[in-house]
């Protein structure tokens, strides 16, 4: 379902990587498309995968401390999902991702928003700059 327009929408090309997220039976709620929820999880999904394949997370975790998300049409199982993921901002311990959430083949997003994590010492949870690799990878997902 469309919502009120608030400028355009999110252009596919500006999205460095895709993640691809088969939907389950169990993603529908009882409004019979995939709840606003899940979204977030494959967005937390797709980022987190591209950060792990590039072995990105070994000194830090993300903790996901501001979010959003605009969402422009429903989705419903057995759609197959792909998730565009950018880079906004990067702090010196935090980095601003950008997101869109396309049906796979579909040029306009089902949803775009954002998330912020900052990173963390895993035993302390106090934020802490961002290692080397960690900020190669995010600064090459930077949006242009």
């Amino acid at each position: 379902m469309p919502i009120r327009d608030e400028g355009p929408l999110a252009d596919r090309a500006t999205y460095k990587a895709f993640h691809m997220v088969s939907t389950r039976w169990a993603d529908n709620d009882q409004y019979g498309h995939i709840n606003n929820a899940k979204f977030y999880e494959f967005v937390d999904s797709a980022v987190n995968a591209h950060l792990i394949i590039a072995d990105a997370l070994t000194e830090s975790i993300g903790l996901v401390v501001d979010s959003g998300c605009r969402y422009t049409s429903s989705l419903a199982f057995p759609d197959v999902i792909e998730v565009g993921i950018k880079v906004d901002h990067v702090g010196n311990s935090s980095v601003k991702y950008g997101f869109a959430v396309f049906r796979r083949g579909v040029s306009v997003p089902a949803a775009v928003g954002h998330f912020v994590h900052v990173y963390v010492d895993a035993q302390t949870r106090r934020p802490k700059p961002l290692p080397d690799k960690l900020r190669a990878v995010v600064e090459n997902l930077k949006a242009d």
